[in-house]
């Protein structure tokens, strides 16, 4: 719809970050001219007072809610109640104020991780409440879930148009590369480059390569988004994904090919797989606002290597 974006003011939560820039970009590229970025240091979130203040300097008809606090398994082990506790008041206080103050539109961002540890593969969208989440990120999948039923709620009881999606995981140019908080995709990546240019002889993975995940390019991702913040109005859940699944051992073989390490992987099965398996089912995406990821996978992580070589490369000149 050409004629959505232009003159609709836009609050983007996490603007600043690897999601929220691709959106951002594909707002602007679709006519948007008036988008609110509330960074932290202007607008902690977090407190309703911050909230207030970005919605009343921001006037937004529309709110898409990307903030989070997010890692890996190791951040998740790590940090389950701030990671439960942040992610929860975020939305919960954002959601509220939004509808307080007369926001036509919320797209809520919930997370793969909210689905039972045991769903079936390709996890349909009604599999969500059929188990607890995956022990590891459960505090995290747990805070976004609920938000998923604060919205429900919401538009039954005061008609306040709030979807939901759940994108999978997300890989691209400007992930984050660090090996405290990485995902896998940028962690298996760093330790591939760093391998390559110190001439080690191996490096060490966590767990035993047998978990599944299925990956989005995260410019793939910011389209779904802003295709359903114009197209879809509906109370349930949608997945935003490939439907593509891939091993973990099959990604870290891709991931050494192309980047031309050419030493041994360790494996280290103490450390958690996470999830067993992991892919969704995308049938609802096409058929309700027409998404479907476009990018291939082997040229994500290409575009995704390439951006951290050169990155790499930049702070080296400029030390």
């Amino acid at each position: 719809m050409p004629d959505f974006w232009p003159g609709r003011r836009v609050m983007v939560t996490g603007g600043g970050g690897f999601l929220g820039q691709a959106v951002v970009r594909r707002l602007q590229a679709g006519g948007a001219d008036s988008i609110l970025v509330p960074r932290s240091r202007d607008y902690d979130i977090r407190t309703g007072d911050g909230i207030d203040r970005a919605l009343a300097d921001g006037r937004p008809q529309l709110v898409i809610h990307l903030a989070a606090v997010v890692g890996g398994i190791g951040a998740n082990r790590e940090n389950p109640g701030r990671f439960f506790y942040e992610n929860a008041i975020m939305g919960i206080e954002l959601m509220e104020r939004a509808r307080l103050a007369g926001v036509e539109k919320f797209v809520q961002i919930g997370t793969v991780c909210s689905y039972p540890k045991f769903t079936p593969v390709p996890f349909r969208e009604d599999d969500l409440w059929n188990g607890y989440p995956e022990e590891t990120n459960a505090p995290y999948g747990l805070a976004k879930k609920m938000l998923l039923v604060q919205g429900q709620a919401y538009r039954q009881q005061y008609g306040f148009n709030v979807i939901h999606l759940i994108p999978v995981n997300l890989y691209g140019p400007g992930d984050n590369f660090d090996p405290a908080s990485s995902h896998v995709i940028p962690a298996l990546i760093k330790k591939c480059v760093d391998a390559v240019e110190s001439g080690a002889a191996h490096i060490d993975v966590w767990g035993t390569g047998s978990a599944s995940r299925e990956f989005l390019y995260v410019d793939d991702a910011a389209e779904g988004i802003v295709l359903a913040a114009e197209r879809y109005d509906g109370a349930e859940p949608v997945n935003l994904g490939t439907g593509r699944e891939i091993t973990i051992r099959e990604l870290v073989g891709l991931i050494v090919r192309l980047t031309g390490f050419h030493g041994d992987i360790r494996w280290d099965p103490t450390k958690p797989d996470g999830q067993p398996r992991r892919a969704l089912d995308t049938s609802r995406a096409r058929e309700r606002f027409g998404f479907e990821a476009g990018t291939s996978f082997e040229d994500g992580l290409r575009a995704t290597i390439d951006w951290y070589e050169a990155s790499r490369a930049e702070a080296g000149h400029q030390r």
